[in-house]
């Protein structure tokens, strides 16, 4: 016997496709074309955009809302992510090389533990841009060797491949 779905669980639902709603509306149009909406829902995600005002758009992601539930979410939410996926690991990777590039800057011993992640790395390089960055900054000097360290990091942290 199929139970019927609680209150609560209609509510959580409501939301969760309201937050894909709020999703779609982020995207911008080349990839919105891509997940092959219904014309009108497509609609007022573009309406959405176009509105400043927080009530008027509060009502409109409810609209989002109410039409999402008349389809079916789940090849949307599957597109979605197929789209996102890569973006996400992208920006994970920018993070960890930001993270890695502070705690050379902070933290000597982040040197060594860093050399023995990343083998392949120029201990000597990785020094001398270090040293370099530590001196523009005591004198007021433009941040090139923090560029530079930032552009060295890239090429010894190996970028997460993924599938389209």
């Amino acid at each position: 016997m199929d139970q019927p779905i609680s209150k609560t669980q209609r509510k959580k639902n409501m939301h969760a496709l309201q937050y894909l709603g709020e999703q779609l509306v982020t995207l911008n149009p080349a990839l919105l074309e891509q997940l092959d909406l219904a014309e009108k829902l497509r609609d007022a995600i573009i309406e959405a955009r176009k509105l400043k005002k927080n009530e008027a758009r509060r009502r409109q992601m409810q609209y989002i809302g109410r039409l999402m539930r008349e389809i079916d979410a789940a090849p949307i939410r599957q597109k979605l992510d197929g789209i996102l996926g890569p973006q996400k690991q992208h920006q994970a990777w920018l993070i960890l090389i930001e993270r890695w590039r502070e705690r050379l800057l902070a933290d000597e011993a982040a040197l060594a533990e860093f050399l023995r992640t990343y083998p392949q790395a120029n201990s000597q390089r990785l020094l001398l841009l270090v040293r370099n960055i530590q001196h523009e900054e005591a004198i007021g000097k433009p941040p090139k060797s923090f560029r530079t360290l930032f552009q060295e990091l890239q090429e010894l942290i190996p970028q997460p491949h993924f599938d389209k």
